[in-house]
């Protein structure tokens, strides 16, 4: 049985560099794999992310913009691959919406929701794994990147407002999310992926 996994985390939490070892690993039990990315994973995604990682806007475009390359996203990737059979590990979905537009930004979380429902009513992840890191850690993290994108710009108390948007959802959607505490070293969260691995459910 294939499933819909996503990776979910503030800026710096690691989240990136681990999905792609996580999927390089279920695809050695010989598994078919879809990598990809929000906002992006496709054409039109992919040109919404420049627009959204680099010009200012307002909240309420910017929530709009995300859920317009979400809806291409699954249209023309997500659903066409788990129809084909094949896993699909994505790099931030609608929980990262409510983090960063509802918890970061303030948006009411009832327009967030709204939109979920309009996007992908009946879509969910089948497993989210969000990447928990305290803040200090994550800028330190970030502090070696050259270019980063106006979000990773922001102050720590954005990314703490994301984080408790997280924290949120996570208590609404329990049975969905494994937290992975991300401040530990690669090898002891490389080994909590391990476990999750082969704790998976595959029938």
């Amino acid at each position: 049985m294939n499933k819909f996994i996503t990776f979910e985390g503030v800026d710096g939490a690691g989240k990136s560099t681990h999905l792609a070892w996580f999927a390089d690993a279920l695809r050695q039990r010989g598994f078919d794999v879809v990598v990809t990315r929000e906002p992006g994973g496709t054409p039109l995604g992919e040109q919404l992310r420049e627009i959204l990682l680099n010009q200012p806007m307002n909240i309420g475009t910017e929530a709009l913009l995300m859920f317009a390359a979400r809806l291409e996203h699954i249209e023309q990737v997500i659903k066409p691959a788990l129809s084909a059979g094949k896993w699909v590990i994505s790099d931030r979905f609608s929980d990262a919406s409510f983090a960063y537009q509802g918890g970061g930004r303030g948006l009411d979380w009832d327009k967030l929701s709204q939109l979920e429902q309009w996007v992908h009513p009946d879509l969910q992840p089948d497993l989210t794994l969000f990447f928990d890191v305290p803040i200090e850690v994550a800028r330190q993290r970030l502090e070696n990147n050259a270019s980063l994108d106006r979000f990773e710009q922001e102050q720590a108390d954005f990314f703490e407002r994301v984080r408790a948007g997280y924290h949120k959802r996570v208590r609404q959607n329990p049975q969905r999310y494994i937290v992975i505490d991300a401040a530990q070293s690669m090898d002891a969260v490389k080994l909590k992926l391990e476990k999750i691995i082969t704790s998976i459910r595959y029938e």
